[in-house]
């Protein structure tokens, strides 16, 4: 079985059908605990080394992301999260064992990026290969999986053309007495109606069914 780099450029990074279709839509709910697969393969065309990665947790464990979005906070990162955590935060929650997101794309604001890291898993030294060469290159986004290995971040400062930090719709969430700053449904939706991957459809379908939302043009 492969396995997620501690952290590694990529150009088209993207999970394949990895996990169920299912989408709870639950306005209740505003947090991460689902079920995930406990083994998982990596598709060929990714041209990165797998190194570290060898399990899964069988739930993201809501307390290390509460953790690492404080630490974010507190060392005054500019991030906005996207895909399914976000999707989570408006009250849509499916298996995901991911937190995807994007930065500014200056080198002050990759370096708060590290120190917010190291500040959430000290003494990882694969902390220090995430660079600004890759966030600021022409496949600008890295993945980094912890020491814990419950959990991996996909960090992105553009998706292609489709969207960018600057450039994505956000709104705060107050969670546990911190702010943690979202994309909006339709952001979301923007993202996830266009690509390729089946997953996304099925998450474009809930969120358009769940907040009413309609094409543009």
């Amino acid at each position: 079985m492969n396995s997620y780099p501690p952290s590694a450029p990529f150009k088209q990074l993207r999970q394949s059908g990895l996990l169920g279709n299912r989408v709870i839509d639950d306005g209740r709910l505003r947090g991460f605990v689902l079920m995930m697969k406990s083994t998982t393969s990596v598709p060929n065309s990714i041209d990165v080394t797998y190194a570290r990665l060898t399990r899964y947790a069988t739930y993201m464990d809501r307390d290390e992301v509460m953790r690492v979005l404080r630490a974010f906070e507190l060392a005054g990162l500019e991030y906005v999260l996207i895909g399914a955590a976000a999707m989570g935060f408006h009250g849509l929650v499916r298996a995901t064992e991911d937190l995807d997101l994007f930065i500014r794309a200056t080198p002050e604001n990759i370096e708060k990026l590290r120190s917010a890291l190291r500040a959430a898993y000290e003494g990882d030294p694969h902390i220090n290969e995430i660079s600004s060469a890759d966030l600021l290159g022409e496949y600008p986004a890295v993945r980094y999986v912890p020491p814990t290995g419950d959990l991996y971040f996909d960090v992105m400062t553009r998706l292609g053309g489709v969207a960018s930090f600057e450039t994505v719709d956000a709104e705060v969430k107050e969670v546990d007495g911190m702010q943690v700053r979202v994309a909006t449904p339709a952001a979301l939706y923007r993202m996830k109606k266009g690509t390729v991957r089946s997953q996304d459809h099925v998450d474009a379908a809930a969120l358009r069914e769940r907040f009413s939302l309609k094409d543009e043009g």
